[in-house]
């Protein structure tokens, strides 16, 4: 990923941050039949390897699975992002000198990926997918809330995947190439989007010198 100095994200506690934070990555590898992805939610464990571990599932019926990978796989997690106007700049009334832009988060990761049916290691990858994203809501779901004849058939119908990080890079992109009254104007263009996505990244803008 090319990311120049400004916006490179070196802190490894920062870009399992942004994984937690982006919850959906596009899981892609390369195999002899070309390039495979699929939009697949992961969740990191953090303490298994130097890097962290990721885990989730797949459906059977998903090609990449048994399609052996050439090289590393990789996950892509995107955060907060927004088209950044010019007219947000001051420098557009100082000089003109001024272009469109995209800010962005993202987190890039890759490993060797293992793909495992065991049942007893699906219904695991399950239970702590379903709990990370169920945690929050005032009445949660729990797997076991299912009946269990249920549950081993909806298993019988995915494959876990297992990739611990070998190799993990972020970057944010949030205009900290710019002076401080632009980013300032930035931050207050955002601010006032009707997309919440756009009021989220205003908040990622650092306004002071």
């Amino acid at each position: 990923m090319y990311t120049p100095p400004a916006f490179r994200e070196g802190e490894l506690s920062a870009m399992h941050a942004m994984i937690r934070a982006a919850r959906l990555s596009n899981f892609v590898t390369a195999t002899a039949d070309g390039l495979l992805a699929t939009p697949l939610p992961l969740f990191l464990d953090p303490d298994e390897g130097p890097y962290g571990t990721l885990y989730g599932h797949l459906a059977r019926a998903n090609p990449q699975w048994n399609r052996p990978p050439i090289g590393l796989a990789l996950a892509i997690f995107m955060g907060a992002d927004a088209y950044i106007s010019p007219s947000w700049y001051a420098t557009k009334q100082e000089t003109g000198k001024v272009v469109p832009t995209w800010n962005y988060v993202t987190v890039q990761a890759q490993g060797t990926v293992e793909f495992f049916e065991d049942a007893g290691r699906l219904l695991d990858v399950v239970q702590r997918l379903t709990d990370l994203h169920e945690q929050p809501r005032e009445n949660p779901w729990a797997v076991g809330d299912a009946p269990e004849n249920f549950v081993s058939a909806q298993l019988r119908g995915i494959v876990g995947l297992r990739m611990p990080i070998e190799r993990i890079e972020g970057k944010s992109k949030m205009s900290q190439n710019r002076n401080a009254a632009d980013r300032a104007g930035v931050a207050s263009g955002l601010a006032g989007s009707d997309l919440p996505a756009e009021r989220a990244a205003a908040t990622l803008i650092p306004v002071e010198n």
